[in-house]
């Protein structure tokens, strides 16, 4: 099949289920774990949002003026506590309304090591699986996604907020007692969600009592060396896969990461 790229789509089972779109068609992996897999890269980007050919892809799949342009691919999106939507000078208002003036939960994950992050309600689990967590717990729910960055920013003082992608492709780390940790991090930050409840009010940042969710990946084998495919500087991707895990393909002779190369078209 021949098409363009988009980030893996998962579902939540033991292990997760993993498909690759690949312009129109959606091809389901698992079945594919200890085959060989070859695709290329034709050489054409087009912007998953206008179509327009690119030679070089921003912000995960858009051409240039489309990044400068569009709310998704803004700083605030990597930074969510330099929203500005409550400014007047969101890029798109409407879509600030329908993704980040929305609920979001702060929380703690197992991925390379502990870490806190944020995620819109409606991307539970996906986000914690695209991540490469084997362990997740919501710690709070709030009314906005700038809240949630203020939240995570104060946690982000004591606890990582990224993983480090070469470690968690090396194995699974030992499991958490990621409520331990909830329990001892959040009394750190008390004055801090004070002052949040004072600005936004005091529903603005509630306390959960979730329980944590364990996520195995499909991976018969995880590499001792991470090399990693990059398909500007090698077209060609050709190998056994081994398993999958976050958004990447583990193959034998490399890693490679599809979200990365999201609207590439290739061959496979």
């Amino acid at each position: 099949m021949q098409g363009h790229l988009n980030k893996m789509t998962s579902t939540l089972a033991s292990p997760v289920q993993y498909a690759l779109p690949v312009g129109e068609n959606q091809l389901p992996l698992n079945g594919y774990i200890g085959k060989p897999l070859n695709f290329s890269f034709t050489g054409n980007i087009n912007c998953k949002n206008c179509g327009r050919k690119t030679k070089k892809s921003y912000s995960q799949g858009y051409c240039f003026p489309c990044m400068k342009k569009l709310a998704a691919c803004d700083m605030c999106i990597m930074k969510p506590e330099t929203c500005h939507y409550h400014q007047g000078t969101c890029r798109e208002p409407e879509w600030g309304e329908r993704n980040c003036m929305i609920e979001h939960y702060v929380y703690l994950a197992n991925t390379s090591g502990l870490k806190v992050g944020i995620t819109r309600h409606s991307q539970v689990p996906t986000r914690w699986i695209d991540q490469g967590a084997t362990q997740a717990l919501p710690v709070f729910k709030v009314q906005t996604r700038q809240q949630s960055g203020l939240v995570e920013v104060a946690l982000a003082e004591m606890v990582a907020d990224k993983t480090n992608w070469r470690a968690m492709l090396k194995g699974d780390g030992e499991p958490m007692d990621l409520k331990a940790h909830a329990r001892e991090l959040v009394p750190e930050i008390g004055d801090r969600l004070k002052e949040l409840r004072l600005q936004f009010g005091e529903e603005a940042v509630q306390e959960l009592d979730e329980a944590v969710t364990e996520i195995r990946y499909p991976v018969t084998h995880y590499p001792k060396k991470i090399s990693s495919f990059n398909l500007d500087k090698s077209p060609e991707v050709s190998g056994t896969l081994l398993g999958i895990k976050g958004q990447y393909l583990i193959l034998d002779t490399g890693v490679i990461n599809i979200r990365k190369f999201t609207s590439y078209e290739i061959s496979l």
